[in-house]
């Protein structure tokens, strides 16, 4: 690297800085009655204050992705969910636990891709009885076999302290300071990703 360069910074470098990265927040679950649409919403409006990065809110019930190569079925959704997480830097998961681990919905999803995925940062946001815990924890070994950096900080939602009635997110303060510490560890760990992909 030359004098100049290391004094004034290398162009790439430059656009990396300049460039705000896109964060996509992933609904995990589906089904009718699902609360994922209110954290994700929540986890949104936090993240927009910090103004550090594009987040986008990203359902997955909105693209058509039936079984992972299940005979005959309508996967006309499949293109546009990989350009969707194709032009994501990195991801917040918006995770439910049903029977201790994550959706088939969100399992299904993650199959259907692979390179999109890879070399791209995450956090993770759980609910469920005990918070979702065991929920973020098999998603994890998902994320790793996908080549996805997944941070430590890990916002635990329980559904019978942060949501009314069990449906109606109402979260403990606690919980947008947690939300806050995993943006503070996904947004370095995506900008330094970003320099191996591009």
């Amino acid at each position: 690297m030359s004098f100049f360069s290391k004094l004034f910074g290398t162009k790439q470098q430059e656009e990396i800085k300049m460039t705000k990265s896109n964060i996509g927040i992933i609904l995990g679950s589906t089904r009718e009655g699902r609360v994922s649409p209110q954290v994700g919403a929540w986890v949104k409006e936090l993240a927009d204050k910090r103004g550090d990065a594009n987040y986008t809110i990203i359902d997955i019930a909105d693209y058509k992705l039936p079984l992972l190569g299940e005979a005959g079925a309508d996967a006309s959704g499949a293109a546009a969910w990989s350009e969707v997480i194709a032009k994501q830097d990195g991801f917040v998961f918006i995770v439910q636990e049903y029977n201790h681990s994550i959706t088939g919905a969100l399992k299904n999803a993650l199959d259907y891709l692979r390179v999109e995925w890879n070399d791209k940062a995450a956090g993770i946001v759980s609910y469920g009885a005990v918070g979702g815990a065991r929920a973020a924890e098999h998603l994890r070994g998902i994320l790793s076999e996908l080549s996805v950096a997944h941070v430590r900080v890990h916002p635990a939602l329980s559904l019978f302290t942060d949501f009314e009635n069990g449906t109606d997110l109402k979260p403990a303060d606690v919980q947008a300071a947690s939300v806050n510490q995993m943006l503070d560890q996904v947004i370095p760990w995506t900008t330094a990703l970003n320099t191996i992909r591009k």
